[in-house]
């Protein structure tokens, strides 16, 4: 047994100040890229859209209109904090820390950058330490940001409830049922991924997409990543999946009743949710901080050090989907309630099961020996005709309830 008193207390200092210090600059580091990319993509959504609306959009606050973001957030600080009569205000105010906190808690776990080049496994040097660019790397890291995104359902939930008001409860009660909807398809999206690497470790993840062909988006054969692109794009309430915050029926939706800086907390998080979710695409299915390499070629990115390369790659790669966000916002008219639960219950889950128990057939068949082609041939019948013994219990329900309406 080592007797830690005897031990030289400037040996304790050494062996303790330099891990201290690196994850306290990795919790700032989180911190402070997430409050930026947040304030940046929100000035990167509004220009973009007046943009594709032939307008100019931000341009007097800085350069660009870069600090208009900055000047929005700081009149917020000052304006009126005001807490409807009938609200719950305990609640109340809890309910947009709900939401912003585990907005940045999932940020924690996203591979930022590193070598992950030869096996390396994403690993860097700093101070002498052998570190990865990430907070944290759990052992069930994304099972850990699935179950932090699921807390944000209770921060809309109990900011509608609490407010005193039927149209922000109407829009909470909207945006609970469509994130626990969604949530399913998500899941079973990810446990193909889980199925082709093995791990449930980001670092994991990332180290197993080495080249372009490696990637989860060809390995798992393209249908899970749409199936995760549109399931995410419902959890996060972005258009055209937007119903909690329909104008037209709910006034503002579940954060009708609020002001000031817990106005901007849910507005935040909103953002921020988007870059996480981003993030953990391009970490799941785009390799990560990989660099692009196809059959030995690796593209490297000039005059940038090894030590940034991964983190560049990993920016122009979530840049691009942030793009598509703001792309889907500008274009597409938002879907109505009816159609936006039939997709998520009778397209999207019969078919993220179903193609995860078509890969789990072939990698068994494979195992086995069997024959792969006679495997998926028969997979594909027997999911086939699961699919349409699905579809007729859903019409026959939906007659039967057609047929009861009219009754009364």
């Amino acid at each position: 047994m080592i007797n830690i008193f005897a031990i030289d207390p400037l040996l304790v200092g050494d062996l303790l100040w330099t891990p201290l210090i690196i994850v306290l600059l990795k919790v700032l580091a989180v911190f402070v890229t997430g409050l930026v990319a947040t304030m940046l993509m929100v000035w990167f959504e509004r220009k973009v859209v007046a943009g594709m609306g032939n307008r100019i959009g931000p341009n007097k606050a800085g350069p660009f209109g870069l600090l208009q973001t900055l000047a929005d957030g700081t009149k917020l600080f000052f304006k009126e904090d005001l807490i409807p009569e009938r609200a719950d205000r305990f609640v109340f105010k809890l309910a947009p820390f709900l939401s912003f906190v585990p907005a940045f808690l999932s940020f924690s776990i996203i591979p930022l950058g590193g070598d992950y080049r030869n096996g390396n496994g994403g690993m860097v040097t700093w101070f002498g330490e052998q570190t990865r660019v990430q907070l944290a790397d759990p052992p069930v890291g994304v099972l850990f940001a699935l179950a932090i995104s699921a807390i944000a359902v209770y921060g809309i939930m109990l900011a509608g409830w609490s407010s005193g008001s039927k149209y922000p409860l109407l829009g909470s009660v909207r945006a609970s049922a469509q994130m626990v909807s969604y949530e399913a398809s998500l899941g079973m999206s990810l446990a193909t991924v889980f199925l082709v690497t093995g791990t449930l470790s980001t670092s994991g993840i990332v180290n197993a997409q080495g080249t372009l062909g490696t990637w989860n988006v060809v390995a798992t054969g393209l249908v899970p990543f749409v199936i995760f692109f549109i399931s995410a794009t419902a959890e996060l309430n972005r258009p055209p999946f937007d119903l909690v915050e329909a104008e037209q029926e709910l006034v503002g939706g579940f954060n009708t009743e609020y002001s000031s800086i817990r106005f901007a907390l849910f507005f935040l998080a909103e953002f921020m949710n988007t870059i996480t979710m981003s993030a953990l695409m391009v970490t799941l299915f785009f390799g990560g901080p990989q660099p692009i390499a196809f059959r030995g070629v690796v593209l490297d990115i000039p005059l940038i050090p090894n030590g940034l390369e991964g983190t560049v790659w990993l920016f122009l790669k979530v840049l691009v989907f942030l793009y598509v966000y703001v792309w889907l916002r500008a274009t597409l008219p938002r879907f109505r309630y009816d159609q936006l639960m039939n997709l998520g219950w009778k397209v999207l889950i019969p078919a993220s099961l179903g193609w995860f128990m078509l890969l789990a057939a072939q990698r068994l068949g494979r195992d086995q020996g069997w024959n792969t082609i006679a495997v998926t041939v028969v997979s594909v019948v027997v999911l086939g005709i699961c699919y349409v013994l699905l579809q007729l219990a859903f019409s026959v329900s939906a007659k039967q309830r057609e047929a009861e309406g009219s009754m009364f």
